[in-house]
């Protein structure tokens, strides 16, 4: 392959093989930045839509989460950034519409592009991080990285870290007890932001026993969910739900104080009626908030979080060694056992 040339790995289906492509770099646009990519990482939702329990257009390019230097830019973007290592935020938005300009939700943007979930098509093929080159579309913001910030730290923060980045914000005023329900990245994230923001306890609820075992190393108390009956009825100042299971709902309203917090991230998914009352949020003056996705100020904190504490937690025990990217069916049939939070490929 040469410097005029790109490769991807497409997706064309559940249960299709995925197929390489070759395909000439194009003429950046303005604003545009080529980025050739270093390590990428298999998120959740790219799990779910190669095993077909999430729709996204094929054919595509997948993968969202990534790191590389930047190799090209397109007029208007300062030359400076050329060579630089960095990630980007996995959205872009419009910068014009309502949720943009008026609501500081540039993630909810009425035409908001998401990296790894667009169509793979003549002249827009290199929009997906299972890649060897991306390009960034014109307002994408792009974050540097420090050398301390390793390329396995880095990849997952424009998903996983900055959404919890976005979950936690009201949160950062210390309380005495958090539980979160869910030890995945997420939950492994929200204990390590919690416990640095000065929260005393946080409590994380996981079914899985291998899951469990990180959990003390970034701050948190693990347990088996069958044993949540032991945490008294209203004790917890607040609760984020990043199991994607709505069944855990119940127990986290029992166990919130009253005026206590519960923030909402990982049920994105039709199969996720809460089974609670309106009497129940109104009796406990509850505060239910969602979350989805981040803006790029959060993409920021999380590379700063990174930093300040690059030296402080075994970061190198959430993402597997890098895989070929060639070898990416391997690579998430490794990603479905859930031995790594995340698994890692390198073109």
């Amino acid at each position: 392959m040469n410097t005029t040339e790109a490769e991807g790995l497409v997706f064309n289906g559940t249960g299709k093989p995925f197929e390489l492509k070759r395909v000439p770099i194009p003429v950046l646009g303005r604003g545009e930045v080529l980025i050739e990519l270093s390590l990428s990482t298999i998120c959740g939702s790219d799990l779910h839509t190669v095993d077909g329990r999430r729709n996204e257009p094929t054919p595509s390019v997948l993968g969202h989460e990534g790191v590389g230097r930047v190799v090209a830019i397109g007029e208007g973007v300062e030359s400076a950034w050329v060579g630089c290592r960095v990630t980007w935020s996995s959205a872009v938005g419009c910068g014009r519409c309502r949720p943009c300009c008026d609501w500081n939700l540039p993630q909810k943007c009425v035409q908001v592009f998401k990296y790894g979930h667009a169509r793979f098509r003549p002249e827009d093929e290199l929009n997906g991080c299972y890649a060897s080159h991306l390009i960034l579309r014109a307002g994408t913001k792009m974050v540097r990285l420090p050398e301390s910030v390793t390329d396995s730290m880095a990849a997952p923060a424009n998903c996983a870290l900055a959404t919890m980045m976005a979950s936690t914000e009201p949160l950062r005023e210390p309380h005495d007890c958090a539980l979160i329900q869910g030890a995945g990245l997420l939950g492994i994230y929200g204990c390590a932001i919690l416990r640095r923001a000065g929260w005393k306890r946080v409590l994380v609820s996981e079914p899985t026993p291998e899951r469990r075992t990180l959990v003390n190393a970034f701050g948190g108390e693990a347990f088996d969910p069958a044993d949540s009956s032991q945490i008294p009825s209203g004790s917890v100042d607040a609760v984020l739900e990043v199991s994607g299971n709505p069944a855990v709902v119940p127990e986290a309203v029992r166990v919130l104080r009253v005026g206590g917090h519960y923030g909402l991230v990982g049920m994105v998914h039709p199969d996720s009626a809460l089974g609670l009352t309106g009497e129940t949020i109104i009796r406990k003056c509850l505060t239910l908030r969602g979350t989805h996705n981040y803006a790029p100020r959060h993409l920021e904190t999380a590379i700063s979080f990174l930093e300040e504490n690059a030296e402080s937690m075994p970061w190198d025990k959430l993402v597997s060694p890098p895989l070929p990217l060639h070898d990416l069916s391997t690579a998430f049939e490794l990603s479905a056992t859930g031995r790594w939070p995340r698994v890692a490929v390198r073109p």
